[in-house]
């Protein structure tokens, strides 16, 4: 489960200082000042080192080496937290603070890595975004716990529906969103789960601000109320097989969740939706710590009608990371395809640095014909900088490009996917 710190394309600005210090931590008390032959320089050697160490070796005259071992420590909170100016086509100006915190609630050996996320944007186009979401496993990932509770306000470009819509069809909207979401998973054999849910999604004071002159908008011919309410369970199947959902190692995963939503629990209507994530990581090649990974992401309106709002579109996944190469919300419909293609790699041997290229293809059903007509491919590259090593938490810096000439810079707290 990746932390996108803005889960929208940014400019972070992020200023790290280092110096030299000594790998001898057992000289006596009468000899602190490390020797000049024994200075290391903080990023040499292919000991694991993350911004946090780069800053206390800044910051502090003699600093203790940070334990860096594998044991799992039940209550052991490990922290993240990432302050950050940025600038994006869909938020403008805006500043960001995100914090994530990962923990095992035991010490068993196949134990789960739990993390909770909490992310707090303001923008300059008076956005207001604070999503809170937790993926917490109990003793012996008997049970999963996922929540997905947020608030936005979030004024935004749609560009109506299908894959063949244009820049052009920009349509200006305003919107108030909040959104609870609460799942339980239960082992049903290893790294197998079954489980309910309920999804709560209730959008208010929705308004066309600046829509194409002399055009009958698809959010108008659509349906475009004031209001709009889903309310429904979820049924649940899940495959997990990785022990780190921030940083994934070799393994397998696999999400089916379907929606059925009924108007006696609240919703404006009756529709079901059926939604397919599934994800596999490599070792690339065989026996390097460099990964191959690979993600689908495939949303079904099987009946009805599902607000807008919530139909699948570039960026709707629950972190908002599908479609690097595109604004988020560039494209909608009521069923898509989506794959994606990154390959991870270090550039330090002690896991500061490392980089990405990646591909990704996207498509919509047309609104008319309810057909899949074309494919909207994105692909880039970016760098990696650990934040937290030990939770495996990587600063995420990626530019990616679509085509017409779109693209930008997307940043994460954790992997994409």
């Amino acid at each position: 489960m990746p932390f996108p710190k803005s889960n929208y394309p940014i400019l972070v600005f992020l200023f790290f200082f280092y110096q030299s210090y000594s790998q001898d931590t057992t000289r006596t008390a009468a000899a602190t000042q490390p020797l000049p032959h024994e200075r290391l320089h903080v990023f040499s050697g292919s000991r694991q080192v993350d911004v946090i160490d780069i800053l206390r070796h800044a910051l502090l005259r003699n600093p203790k080496p940070r334990i860096d071992d594998d044991v799992k420590k039940p209550g052991r909170l490990y922290a993240s937290l990432l302050p950050s100016a940025e600038y994006t086509l869909q938020t403008g100006l805006a500043g960001d603070l995100v914090g994530n915190l990962a923990f095992y609630t035991s010490s068993e050996g196949k134990e789960n890595l739990s993390n909770i996320y909490l992310n707090t944007t303001f923008t300059v186009k008076n956005q207001v975004l604070i999503p809170l979401q937790g993926n917490v496993w109990s003793k012996g990932n008997k049970y999963n716990l996922l929540n997905d509770w947020r608030f936005e306000k979030y004024p935004q470009d749609t560009y109506g529906l299908g894959s063949l819509t244009k820049t052009s069809d920009a349509d200006g909207i305003d919107f108030r969103y909040l959104r609870f979401y609460t799942t339980l998973l239960k082992t049903i054999a290893t790294d197998f789960y079954l489980g309910l849910g309920y999804n709560l999604d209730y959008f208010y004071h929705v308004s066309e601000t600046s829509p194409p002159p002399n055009t009958i908008t698809d959010f108008e011919k659509y349906g475009l109320h004031p209001t709009a309410r889903a309310s429904g369970p979820t049924l649940n199947v899940l495959y997990d097989g990785r022990r780190n959902s921030i940083n994934p190692e070799p393994g397998y995963y696999a999400s089916l969740i379907y929606r059925p939503n009924f108007t006696f629990l609240g919703s404006d209507s009756n529709w079901q939706s059926l939604q397919f994530d599934a994800r596999a990581y490599r070792h690339f090649p065989a026996g390097s710590k460099n990964i191959l990974a690979f993600w689908t992401f495939d949303n079904f309106t099987l009946k009805g009608n599902p607000p807008y709002l919530l139909l699948p579109a570039t960026a709707s996944d629950t972190y908002s990371n599908m479609g690097r190469g595109y604004i988020q919300g560039r494209f909608r419909g009521k069923n898509n395809l989506y794959l994606e293609s990154e390959y991870r790699f270090r550039i330090l041997d002690n896991g500061f640095l490392g980089g990405v290229v990646f591909v990704n293809a996207q498509s919509f059903t047309e609104p008319v014909t309810n057909r899949f007509e074309a494919i909207n491919p994105g692909w880039g590259a970016g760098l990696r900088i650990k934040l937290n090593k030990f939770s495996r938490t990587n600063i995420c810096l990626d530019y990616g490009f679509g085509l017409h000439g779109s693209g930008g810079l997307f940043a994460n707290l954790g992997e994409v996917f």
